[in-house]
């Protein structure tokens, strides 16, 4: 996420890493306790100063078919650019909503995939810079997200996890909708018509692709659930408790296939974070979570976000904490 704005706490000391917690959740992934297992872990709190704990039960992993997709880049690791090998090309196309799948198990289910920031933020400082309601307070319309320390954008990074998403869940019969595509819209969209969108399409889930911005060190993934708020025109109670679950699922099976940890310094070791001061999830009425993939300024975690086939690995591991989710819910 970006250093400053609508989707950025600033980083938080480190904290001893709860070894053992870890070791039980990747010992779990495996078995129908994974998700329970990081749900449980979080003890109703985000360790956040404005977390306030998850509600519902999480479920069980996923285990779907781990095929490789076709849309897989060739493997490729970060160079001396910090682009990268992979010719820079995301794959998918530029229609923000794909075509119903002719079949497949999860034909009628709808996934709204938001690619965090827009590459055509830094043209359009002003636009984003715009305050809009939360619901609990005003926040600006978007930022223009991090980078690594070798210039690969998080905006590029999120764009292109999201194709590779799009298509895996595509194969299981999912319409699935983009927030954006790049070029379309030129730059945001604002954070409260990033949640509208999912509304609008009435999403049995919905997920918001970032990566953080953090300090070298500070490393790991976390999956990043709405808090209860029901101020203004803002009500989350009914989705917290489907969002928890659906963070749980995604946040194991992430862990299993990427093999990324959970965060070292937010989330106590469970890749899992409760928060109220993000629009995109405080305006959501739909099953919806954030991940931060892992941290942009780490050079360990820089490798493998700007490494094409470790995207195609977390698009993976989130495609089937979805498809876990949908064929539950």
């Amino acid at each position: 996420m970006s250093y400053v704005g609508p989707d950025f706490d600033p980083p938080q000391p480190r904290r001893p890493r709860r070894a053992l917690l870890t070791v039980a959740l990747a010992a779990l992934v495996p078995g129908a306790l994974l998700g329970w297992g990081v749900y449980a872990a979080m003890g109703g709190s985000s360790g956040k100063p404005d977390g306030t704990g998850a509600a519902g039960s999480a479920g069980s992993a996923s285990t779907l078919s781990r095929t490789p997709s076709p849309t897989s880049s060739p493997p490729g690791s970060s160079g001396a650019s910090g682009a990268p090998h992979d010719g820079g090309k995301e794959p998918g196309g530029s229609a923000t909503t794909s075509a119903a799948a002719a079949s497949g198990p999860l034909k009628g289910k709808v996934v709204v995939i938001d690619p965090g920031h827009n590459p055509g933020n830094f043209e359009h400082t002003a636009e984003i810079a715009r305050q809009v309601d939360i619901g609990n307070s005003h926040k600006e319309c978007d930022t223009t997200g991090t980078s690594t320390d070798a210039g690969y954008a998080e905006a590029r990074f999120t764009l292109d996890v999201a194709h590779r998403l799009r298509a895996l869940l595509e194969k299981q019969g999912v319409t699935v909708k983009l927030t954006h595509d790049g070029d379309s819209p030129a730059w945001g969209p604002c954070v409260d018509e990033r949640a509208r969108i999912g509304n609008t399409a009435r999403a049995d889930a919905a997920i918001s692709i970032h990566a953080d911005g953090s300090a070298q060190g500070n490393r790991g993934f976390h999956v990043i659930l709405p808090g209860a708020v029901h101020a203004g025109g803002t009500d989350t109670r009914p989705i917290v408790g489907p969002s928890s679950d659906l963070g749980a699922r995604i946040a194991g099976d992430f862990l299993r296939v990427t093999g990324e940890p959970p965060s070292n310094y937010l989330g106590e070791g469970t890749g899992l974070v409760t928060r109220t001061d993000l629009g995109g999830l405080n305006l959501s009425t739909v099953p919806k979570v954030f991940i931060e993939c892992g941290n942009m300024r780490d050079t360990k975690d820089s490798a493998r976000l700007t490494s094409g086939a470790w995207r195609q690995k977390a698009a993976q591991g989130m495609s089937e904490g979805i498809v876990s989710f949908l064929h539950e819910s």
